[in-house]
């Protein structure tokens, strides 16, 4: 089981790799029932044929969210914290079929004002089988101190 690092026994340059999961299309009903976003070229086959993608796509969010699911499974693993925000981008679409991975690394790293806590940024990049960026962006995350780290 990979340990989940505190703040302070993070290294800045450290990567994570997360395992792969497949895109289906039950995935995406089920994201489309989740969020209420039922736009047709999500969940309407032929609607989505006619559509630019030719064929039905995973919604945008759904890429997010589930490049924020992967990170938690990678092998490089933080306790829990806080998310403060992403900024990410849709590079291709996320079909049927895919098979995707998160890789990400420590850009930088910096202590709060808070004591016992400290921010990351992640530069992150959900990637397809074919090696092909679908999304990108950078997550930045406030992250515990060991006890110990911070009673000193």
């Amino acid at each position: 089981m990979t340990r989940e690092l505190f703040f302070d026994e993070i290294e800045i340059g450290a990567a994570g790799v997360s395992p792969t999961v497949t895109m289906t299309s039950d995935m995406i009903m089920a994201y489309a029932n989740l969020t209420g976003d039922h736009t047709p070229v999500h969940t309407d086959e032929e609607y989505a044929r006619r559509s630019s993608f030719g064929e039905r796509v995973a919604h945008g969010l759904f890429g997010l969210s589930l490049a924020d699911g992967l990170k938690t499974r990678a092998d490089l693993r933080f306790q829990p914290g806080m998310s403060l925000g992403w900024t990410w981008d849709f590079r291709l679409p996320i079909r049927i079929g895919d098979e995707l991975h998160v890789a990400f690394h420590v850009a930088s790293k910096r202590e709060t004002r808070r004591k016992g806590w400290g921010i990351v940024i992640l530069p992150s990049k959900l990637i397809n089988q074919k090696g092909e960026i679908v999304q990108e962006g950078e997550h930045r995350l406030m992250l515990p101190m060991r006890s110990e780290a911070v009673a000193a």
